[in-house]
């Protein structure tokens, strides 16, 4: 497309020009919000996309009209049952679709909870941890070998990254207050991370890897936050913005949201975007994890593209639950 890309992009003007008939495409979360525009937009351009949902009968509902576009394109979703927060469930699922043996083209991991009161997964790990980055580790890696030479691994982040670096003496907070935007912020920066170290180890191949943030939506992501705090944070950021001179804060639509999604995986360079973070439909800046930035503003920590660090995280990751990639 030639029109310029950015905030307010949608999934259909990002894909306008695209065709992605004989794609196959995995994405996980496809009941809600972010994960059904995914894949309707993916679909409705000729793609099969394979939608993964903790709850099928939920995701069946969710992709009613987007099964209907996808047919009527040539396209199709098909639903498979995946709960990030067992490993049990991860493995049953990357052990169906390695049976079935048919190659991927593009994961995009866009499953994931946010600022959850303080619990552990079937596993004992803590909640978002646990399911934003142990359980999408252990399923991506699990089906790498499905995917494509020229293929492609997208997982979801957020600018929530900037909360809190992984600690990896502590991921469970066993001795740690249990904050949860600090455990979100932590699950976000594991979520690039991971896709920092899946780039190095696959990029030889032709596969590339990298990281999105989708920008402020109202999904159920946010559905642990109650009224006051979700006011008391839009108060935060507006009285910032007011400081710059600039206007409210405005929530992207769902589309506009998913837009950088579908950009890294099927429109952007392969080298462009590989083992990078990418936001309103370009790759971020880096800014030193000590520059004070506003929460909505453009950026990507530097602790969290550390290709030492990333290594790392890898190697606890593989310790915690109990295999090696």
């Amino acid at each position: 497309m030639t029109e310029k890309l950015g905030a307010t992009t949608t999934t259909d003007q990002v894909l306008a020009s695209v065709d992605l008939h004989g794609k196959r495409i995995l994405v996980t979360g496809v009941s809600a919000g972010l994960g059904v525009e995914t894949a309707r937009a993916l679909a409705a351009r000729g793609a099969n996309v394979i939608g993964a949902a903790r709850d099928l009968k939920k995701a069946q509902q969710a992709t009613v009209e987007a099964q209907r576009e996808a047919t009527a394109a040539g396209g199709s979703i098909e639903l498979i049952e995946l709960d990030l927060a067992s490993l049990a469930s991860v493995r049953a699922c990357a052990d169906k679709l390695l049976a079935q043996g048919q190659p991927l083209d593009v994961i995009i991991a866009n499953a994931g909870v946010m600022a959850t009161p303080f619990g552990k997964t079937a596993d004992g790990f803590e909640t978002q941890f646990g399911t934003n980055h142990l359980g999408h580790f252990v399923f991506v890696n699990r089906v790498a070998s499905l995917i494509r030479p020229g293929g492609r691994v997208v997982m979801l982040a957020s600018s929530g990254h900037r909360f809190a670096d992984v600690d990896l003496n502590d991921p469970n907070f066993e001795h740690t207050p249990y904050d949860p935007f600090v455990a979100y912020g932590r699950a976000k920066t594991a979520n690039i991370l991971f896709a920092v170290a899946f780039d190095q180890r696959h990029k030889a191949r032709g596969v590339r890897a990298a990281a999105v943030h989708p920008g402020g939506i109202m999904t159920e992501l946010a559905r642990h936050m109650d009224q006051g705090q979700m006011t008391a944070m839009l108060e935060n950021i507006n009285s910032q913005l007011a400081s710059e001179g600039k206007g409210p804060f405005q929530f992207k639509t769902v589309p506009q949201g998913a837009a950088t999604s579908v950009w890294t995986a099927a429109v952007a360079a392969a080298d462009e975007v590989g083992g990078k973070y990418c936001e309103n439909c370009h790759v971020s800046e880096i800014v030193a994890d000590d520059v004070v930035i506003t929460p909505i503003s453009e950026g990507v920590r530097r602790y969290a593209l550390d290709t030492d660090h990333a290594a790392a995280l890898w190697r606890k990751s593989e310790e915690m639950v109990g295999e090696s990639f």
